[in-house]
């Protein structure tokens, strides 16, 4: 496992497991075919494919790579952290039951998390 120095803000994010603010990010808004990685160790996490516009102000998936992303209860019991099943870099909170997709399940990931890779032609 690879791991890419980070700036202060994505430290903030990943091992201080922030939240950059809504609609700043920058996947909030992009759909392009390729696939999503651990902005920390380079994992592959998600593909486009799973991606759609939630209108939460962060990237939304419903599905990831297979034993790519662990779940993991807040301290609050309210939410569902996600986390890079490799690293244990703090992605975001999944919610179930919202009925934005056909799958029940948004995975609401901050930008600055994940990475994006064009896939080839």
């Amino acid at each position: 496992m690879e791991f890419h120095p980070l700036t202060p803000e994505e430290k903030r994010i990943i091992i201080d497991k922030g939240t950059e603010p809504p609609f700043t990010g920058e996947y909030d808004h992009f759909f392009v075919d390729g696939t999503y990685h651990c902005r920390q160790c380079g994992f592959v996490l998600y593909d486009a494919e799973n991606k759609f516009n939630s209108g939460c102000g962060w990237p939304a998936f419903d599905d990831e790579v297979s034993g790519a992303v662990e779940r993991i209860p807040d301290k609050d019991g309210r939410r569902t952290e996600i986390v890079c099943a490799h690293c244990k870099g703090h992605l975001g909170h999944v919610f179930i039951g919202e009925r934005l997709t056909a799958k029940n399940v948004r995975h609401c990931v901050n930008s600055l998390s994940i990475r994006f890779q064009a896939r080839k032609s």
